[in-house]
């Protein structure tokens, strides 16, 4: 099973349900859960002496950027831990605990919490999870610090655990759930190293590669192990829906490792760790599949977070089933006319949406979208994502047996 990496692992009280669905289950790797991080993208080949873009973050701007700096073969890894090693941080998930009594408890646990009550708002905060992150740019007064959106996610406050030992409050800049990127800032004066991004276009299988983090927690800090790229490019689908492509590494990505940094021989962050793959469909334990965030894709991400706190991407307005390995005897439990076996089922538009607009209706089927076929919605969001807000995309729906092609404007999320 792939997981993110749950970072509560020193936490065993509470659970966190961040699941991402690959052929096996992946899991996120946060402190306290198993888990790794996730969302995406891919690729560099700094580890056999050829010149790879590294991406420098500059102190004086506003937004990171890939620097031109050539990386140079090693002889040891040590090196390039030294170049991160500052700037690679314990994020603290805390979270604001019920001063209610244990018969309340009950209660709440039986009917629900009132989460406007004053004793859910006065409690006291306590750790719910921890996971990593990387200090990656110093600018205008802050330190902006990139993890994954699973180790923050729900979080009444958030702290950070420098390499120094210093404990230092955090606040939450942006966050995207697609991608699983966050973005916090703290005091620029508790910065003393950024990390520098690498060019991930260009990695190469058997290159090696360290992950620093903290594994089990903050206890474990700064730990790092040593494996290679097992994949440059490794397309998985989440439980959203979406298709991501990650960096495949067989170095050990433990919970609390998400959020943490991924670095190639000339010390350089290529990838931000955010899953592993726990065990096989079939139950069979797992060892030496870790996923990582390309640090390209971290790039776009980040400096979209701090300059609008949000990624907003193009969407049709509706509410989606895929037809495919839905049992018959689902179908009318789910209101399914259609006979058609693949296809994506709309079973709710939105008011005046993009979808709305065009015409589409409750009941149809897509089947193609710019003339390429969607059998699943992990296609339909890769298809819809490589457009931007406004433009123009061609819909094919099947409508009681017969094909429709509509012209939909895609509207943001």
């Amino acid at each position: 099973m792939v997981e993110k990496q749950n970072n509560n692992q020193n936490q065993p009280r509470k659970k966190s349900g961040n699941k991402i669905i690959a052929t096996a289950a992946i899991v996120g790797v946060v402190g306290g859960l198993v888990g790794g991080g996730v969302s995406y993208y891919a690729m560099d080949q700094m580890n056999n002496g050829q010149g790879n873009g590294a991406a420098q973050t500059s102190i004086s701007s506003s937004s990171s950027k890939v620097s031109e700096k050539s990386a140079k073969n090693g002889g040891t890894m040590t090196a390039a831990y030294n170049d991160v090693k500052g700037a690679v941080v314990s994020v603290i998930n805390l979270k604001r605990q019920s001063a209610s009594s244990g018969t309340d408890s009950l209660y709440n646990s039986l009917f629900g919490d009132d989460s406007d009550s004053s004793s859910s708002k006065n409690g006291k905060l306590e750790t719910y999870s921890e996971g990593s992150g990387v200090v990656y740019m110093k600018s205008n007064g802050k330190g902006y610090i990139v993890t994954n959106n699973h180790v923050i996610s729900g979080s009444d406050a958030v702290q950070v655990l420098l390499a120094n030992g210093k404990t230092v409050n955090a606040k939450v800049v942006g966050k995207d759930s697609t991608t699983d990127l966050a973005v916090l800032s703290i005091d620029a004066k508790y910065v003393t190293q950024t990390a520098q991004f690498g060019d991930s276009k260009h990695l190469e299988a058997g290159q090696t590669v360290i992950a620093v983090g903290s594994p089990l927690g903050s206890e474990y800090a700064s730990t790092v192990t040593q494996g290679i790229i097992s994949a440059p490019a490794r397309t998985i689908s989440t439980s959203s829906g979406n298709q991501q492509t990650v960096i495949q590494t067989d170095a050990a990505i433990n919970p609390g490792n998400s959020g943490g940094a991924l670095v190639n021989s000339a010390g350089q962050v290529i990838g931000i760790n955010s899953m592993k793959l726990a065990q096989s469909s079939d139950g069979t334990s797992v060892e030496g599949m870790g996923f990582a965030i390309p640090s390209n894709e971290v790039v776009t991400i980040v400096n979209e977070l701090v300059k609008k706190g949000k990624i907003t991407r193009p969407q049709l307005g509706v509410r989606v089933i895929a037809l495919q390995g839905i049992p018959e005897g689902y179908r009318s439990r789910l209101k399914i006319k259609s006979n058609l076996k693949n296809g994506i089922y709309i079973a709710f538009v939105s008011r005046n949406g993009s979808a709305a607009n065009a015409g589409i209706k409750s009941g149809d089927v897509i089947t193609k979208v710019d003339g390429k076929k969607v059998e699943d919605v992990a296609s339909l969001h890769s298809i819809l994502y490589s457009h931007k807000v406004g433009d123009t995309v061609n819909v094919t729906v099947n409508r009681n047996g017969k094909d429709v092609d509509m012209k939909v404007k895609l509207e943001g999320n």
